[in-house]
């Protein structure tokens, strides 16, 4: 695997830092969650269970990773940890600025004991301005980055969408920056920060908004182009109550749909207002309703128009393109395996996610420590 050889420390939790180490851990990386003692990261509880009591999301991103539970406000406790980062690569944690430094192990003290560790910090809103240490969650994140507002119909209020988008793409822009920094590693021998947020990667997502605004032509809610302001490029409700997507935004594809749909006196409407009122959002909404979303979907099967079925998120992982992507586990597995594909790459082993502290003694003993110590530190709450 390609980052076999790489150890990586996760002191986060929830979503976002975990689902930034699965990536990690997905390719091959040997990751360690350090937990406190007394139960280990609330997550593993938030229902639906899995039959071994822990939640069946805490599976899903946390597959293949070791557990060890060490109390980091204890004097010992950081001894541990300190012998535990000299032998690691990579250093996860999303507290909010200033928690790691209080504890005495900020970037700096961890950097003198592994001058080659890169130490990624994913928080709410990044290490500098006015809301450094505010709380936060992903609504908030996309509410403040503009992404919010722009979801959602025309006249109607903004829409929840139905993933944590700004979570994840933060993640994943964390997951980016440690690989970049382990790159340039090679390079310089040394290792280095890595500040990532959860605002960040909301905001990452809007190019598209960013440069309609700084061109002088900034998109609206429920009425631009890309934001369902338009009859070639929306969502239709269809006979039974379902809803097809089309997205006919060449004029290749417009033309396809028309023809196939017997309308090509629509040809020169492609970017007609999808507004109440307007005749030929109507008419495509009258049209629309005559079918199923079954016989839509069957009825342009063959026409390269960029229409689709909307699915149920059932549906969708039983339908035909998404098995083709490999993505799902086998069956028991939780979660969904990554969306790419190597010539020379393995498919990720589905280990199942580690019981709080699993392997603290295996790793202590790794580091020197005798099992009388160990059991002493457990006495104490330390591990």
């Amino acid at each position: 695997m390609p980052l076999s050889s790489l150890r990586v420390l996760d002191l986060s939790r929830l979503l976002p830092g975990p689902y930034c180490s699965l990536i990690l851990a997905d390719f091959g990386a040997e990751v360690i969650r350090v937990e406190p003692p007394g139960g280990g990261d609330w997550t593993r509880y938030v229902p639906p269970l899995a039959p071994d009591g822990q939640s069946v999301l805490f599976h899903a991103v946390n597959r293949g990773k070791k557990s060890l539970t060490l109390n980091l406000k204890a004097e010992e406790g950081r001894a541990v940890f300190l012998r535990l980062v000299g032998t690691a690569d990579v250093l996860l944690e999303s507290f909010r600025p200033g928690v790691m430094e209080r504890l005495g192990l900020g970037y700096d003290r961890l950097a003198q004991e592994n001058p080659r560790l890169v130490y990624c910090a994913l928080s709410g809103y990044g290490p500098e301005g006015p809301y450094r240490e505010r709380a936060g969650h992903d609504l908030n994140y996309i509410g403040l980055a503009g992404l919010l507002d722009l979801t959602g119909p025309f006249g109607g209020p903004p829409v929840v969408p139905g993933a944590p988008v700004a979570d994840l793409a933060g993640a994943l822009w964390a997951a980016v920056g440690i690989l970049l920094a382990l790159l340039d590693r090679e390079r310089t021998g040394r290792g280095g920060r890595v500040d990532a947020s959860l605002l960040g990667g909301a905001l990452s997502l809007l190019p598209i908004a960013v440069s309609h605004l700084q061109g002088g032509s900034p998109m609206a809610r429920g009425a631009s182009t890309l934001t369902g302001g338009v009859v070639c490029y929306n969502v239709y409700p269809t006979a039974d109550g379902s809803y097809m997507t089309l997205s006919a935004l060449e004029p290749e594809f417009w033309a396809a749909f028309c023809r196939a749909v017997g309308r090509e006196d629509w040809l020169d409407q492609q970017f007609a207002p999808a507004v109440p009122g307007s005749s030929v959002w109507e008419e495509m909404c009258a049209l629309f309703h005559t079918r199923t979303r079954a016989e839509w979907a069957e009825a342009l099967a063959g026409v390269d128009a960029c229409c689709e079925p909307v699915y149920s998120l059932a549906e969708a992982l039983d339908s035909p393109p998404v098995r083709a992507l490999g993505m799902l586990p086998p069956v028991g597995g939780a979660g969904l395996l990554p969306p790419l594909a190597f010539s020379d790459v393995p498919a990720p082993a589905l280990s199942p996610a580690p019981a709080p502290g699993e392997h603290t003694a295996a790793i202590l003993a790794e580091l020197g420590y005798d099992p009388d110590t160990v059991a002493r530190w457990q006495s104490a709450g330390v591990i």
